[in-house]
């Protein structure tokens, strides 16, 4: 069962990005191998673009609601049934679903997993025998980028600290501000925005340190593609009141 499965993810998932990036490579000026994975990292952020846009504005929704939601909790304290049913007519009255950010984290799950192994894996030379009969075959995958960063290795520093810096500012977009909140709900609420704008950050490096450099380059271009897409609709949702 198991390897039932894994032959499916890579059927429809690892085979299908690996001949993409590959495809990707052989066209670009000088075949470097960093541009391949930006324009990639791109075009699956433009595919994932509906779904992300509808999980942005959930957690922006979910995070102005932090303040009613904790004093649902403080006015029931002792009644978890109503607690949970005031919780949902909240999110009922305000037309949000709480899951679709969970959401977009099992779609993105499978296609980082997947990413992985072709950072991880795809670089070796058997690994080609799995083109596509319509992809060329490089012969050999350079993984330089710019001539600068083998994006083959791991403990790239630079990259990981870029990577948490970007998600600390994507993270930051999310939160509002703690002066907009109740003062009896302000301290918890408070504690919360702090927890969510530097533990994620901290996290990143951490796992990107020690993951190949292109996945932390994916992760780069994808956190500035989402800063630019939260900007744009914060401000579009702003001239819309």
């Amino acid at each position: 069962m198991f390897s039932f499965l894994i032959n499916i993810f890579d059927i429809f998932l690892y085979r299908p990005l690996f001949n993409f990036l590959v495809l990707l490579y052989n066209y670009l000026p000088n075949h470097d191998f960093g541009l391949a994975v930006i324009l990639l990292t791109i075009i699956i952020r433009f595919i994932l673009y509906p779904i992300s846009v509808k999980a942005f504005n959930s957690q922006r929704v979910l995070q102005k609601l932090q303040p009613q939601l904790q004093e649902i909790k403080i006015k029931y304290k002792g009644d978890k049934e109503k607690q949970t049913k005031e919780t949902l007519e909240l999110y009922r009255r305000e037309k949000i679903n709480p899951f679709s950010s969970l959401f977009l984290v099992i779609v993105q799950f499978p296609v980082l997993i997947a990413l992985y192994r072709v950072f991880w894996l795809g670089l070796k030379p058997q690994e080609l025998d799995h083109l596509y009969s319509f992809v060329k075959n490089p012969g050999l995958i350079n993984p330089v980028f710019l001539n600068l960063v083998n994006l083959s290795e791991i403990h790239n520093l630079w990259f990981a600290l870029l990577a948490g810096v970007l998600q600390f500012f994507q993270t930051k977009m999310l939160v509002p501000n703690p002066k907009d909140h109740p003062a009896k709900t302000r301290d918890i609420s408070s504690i919360m925005q702090k927890q969510m704008v530097y533990f994620f950050p901290v996290i990143t490096v951490i796992i990107l340190y020690n993951l190949p450099s292109a996945l932390s380059l994916y992760w780069i271009v994808s956190g500035l593609f989402s800063i630019v897409q939260q900007y744009f609709i914060i401000r579009n949702n702003d001239k819309s009141k």
